[in-house]
């Protein structure tokens, strides 16, 4: 099939797109540009905390700590005393940040997967023996799965998608579209653990921690829950590519150049029998870890109550070094196989690279660690968790509605901070405290975030990988512009945000745990 098979028309024309889309458009590019970027973000929070807490120290609000029962005062963070204890534990503050030494670990496993070919080759090998009537779910699911290697999705998965569908005679926008669906609109449904689970975790914890200082979190507890939504996304996904948008795009010819139409090239002997061994390893690997469960004196239990879900259970501490060996066993096996690695100098290097590219999280962490550890030094956060708290009870609305409003204003939020650590750092802080304050368990809130942060993705310009995806397009269809992608995702994130919300909505009424010894209610019963 080549692009001269198509009847050739002028480009796609963007006015299409005029009106009320693309003046909400043109309002989140607008706004979302003024925004400082995130590390600053956290710094000028930091400073607004400071000012805050010195205007409010003095103050007395009836309010009263749940723990304690204490009145609930501001500490004023500018005096002298606490500015030299600020600068006293700044180290020790930023290290000691929880999601910073998770992530690091966990992507250095990732990244040697990742950066062997590894992942790659498996992306591919797992599309190609598709059959036809089976592509568009395979790969949204395969877009799913590629969340655990991070940037994988967005510069492996989504151009092969519009390469598979090409191959297969349908349009490759539409395969675009789906592969975009599945890792930017299901970037929370994924039923592979991923460097996502503990970051996201390392937020909640201290958030949740401002009421309950004695409350221990595991990277897991939303996994039963991602892990079916996988199922949703999926299903969801695969309706609205083969009856919504592939059939609009019928009337959207292909005016890419013949010469750069692609093929899609298999990997050859020594690939594919390099990931076979690797896989292999892998799925033995994670056989003898669940084999090693089993027993009652396993060493992986709590050496207490001899359950595997518990927090101080060493399976559930164990979560991010298991992540990390997943990926890194399999990634040097296969990249010695394939010619990629030649010494073991090349895997240090594949490891450097890979912290190389989080270079700008790093920083980012830094100013956020010391925005939140100020927001608890304050008092800020426990009076506006139980202010907030009040006011939510005192609404009385039922908790379907508190928590789709609360999944409703994440995925407004979203549209102008695209950072899914950022925001859950900004958010975490009000959102968990205050929540559980009308009984809802750190857990819960953290999955309605998820669906929240995960519908919108495919919709904001601002999304760091956004343009990109308009490249990928303009390959096939070269008037492709942020107007055409958004119209051709805004199905996905509609239907993907409604039908997810009831999901969980659902899953919370039957009383399905969220993940491995969860809790719907705080405190736990």
């Amino acid at each position: 099939m080549n692009a001269s098979d198509h009847q050739q028309t002028p480009p796609v024309d963007d006015q299409r797109n005029s009106g009320w889309l693309d003046r909400a458009l043109n309002f989140i590019e607008v706004v979302g540009n003024k925004l400082p970027d995130p590390a600053m973000l956290f710094l000028l929070l930091m400073i607004v905390v400071w000012i805050l807490s010195w205007l409010l120290s003095g103050m007395q609000f009836g309010a009263q700590h749940p723990s304690t029962g204490e009145a609930i005062t501001i500490t004023n963070l500018l005096t002298g005393e606490q500015l030299v204890s600020f600068l006293t534990t700044m180290v020790t503050t930023f290290t000691s940040f929880a999601p910073l030494g998770v992530v690091l670990v966990a992507m250095l496993g990732v990244g040697v997967a990742e950066q062997s070919g590894y992942i790659n080759a498996l992306l591919k090998k797992l599309l190609a023996f598709t059959p036809k009537m089976l592509l568009t779910p395979m790969l949204i699911l395969i877009a799913i799965v590629s969340h655990t290697a991070v940037d994988a999705g967005y510069v492996v998965v989504i151009p092969l998608g519009g390469i598979i569908f090409y191959a297969a005679e349908r349009h490759p926008l539409a395969g675009i579209a789906a592969a975009f669906a599945g890792v930017s609109g299901g970037f929370s449904a994924n039923f592979v653990p991923s460097a996502l689970d503990p970051l996201l975790m390392g937020f909640t914890q201290p958030a949740a921690q401002i009421v309950d200082a004695s409350l221990n979190l595991h990277p897991l507890i939303n996994w039963y829950f991602t892990s079916a939504s996988c199922l949703v996304i999926v299903a969801l996904g695969w309706w609205l590519t083969d009856r919504v948008i592939e059939p609009r795009l019928a009337d959207t010819p292909l005016d890419g150049d013949d010469e750069d139409m692609p093929e899609m090239h298999p990997i050859d002997a020594r690939e594919q029998r390099a990931m076979y061994v690797a896989t292999t390893v892998m799925i033995v690997g994670v056989a003898l870890l669940v084999w090693s469960l089993i027993p009652e004196n396993s060493p992986f239990r709590d050496a207490e109550s001899g359950t595997l879900t518990s927090f101080s259970a060493p399976i559930m501490q164990s979560i991010v070094p298991l992540i990390f060996l997943v990926f890194v066993l399999p990634g040097v096996i296969y990249g010695f196989m394939a010619g990629k690695f030649k010494k073991s100098k090349d895997v240090v290097d594949a490891m450097s690279d890979t912290m190389g590219s989080m270079a700008y999280y790093i920083v980012m962490a830094f100013f956020c660690a010391l925005f939140v550890a100020e927001f608890g030094r304050s008092g800020l956060g426990i009076l506006l968790a139980v202010e907030g708290g009040n006011f939510l009870a005192g609404l009385n609305m039922p908790g379907g509605a508190t928590l789709f409003g609360i999944i409703l204003l994440v995925g407004f939020v979203n549209l102008f901070v695209g950072s899914a650590s950022a925001k859950w750092a900004l958010l975490a802080p009000i959102f968990v405290p205050m929540l559980m304050q009308v009984g809802f368990s750190p857990e819960l809130t953290q999955a309605a975030y998820r669906v929240g942060d995960s519908s919108t993705n495919i919709i904001t310009p601002l999304m760091p990988y956004f343009p990109l995806v308009v490249v990928y397009c303009q390959r096939y269809v070269k008037g492709t512009g942020i107007g055409t992608l958004v119209s051709m995702m805004l199905p996905y994130s509609v239907v993907f945000l409604l039908a997810w919300s009831v999901f969980l909505i659902g899953y919370w009424m039957l009383g399905i745990p969220l993940g491995p010894g969860t809790s719907y209610v705080y405190p736990a019963g």
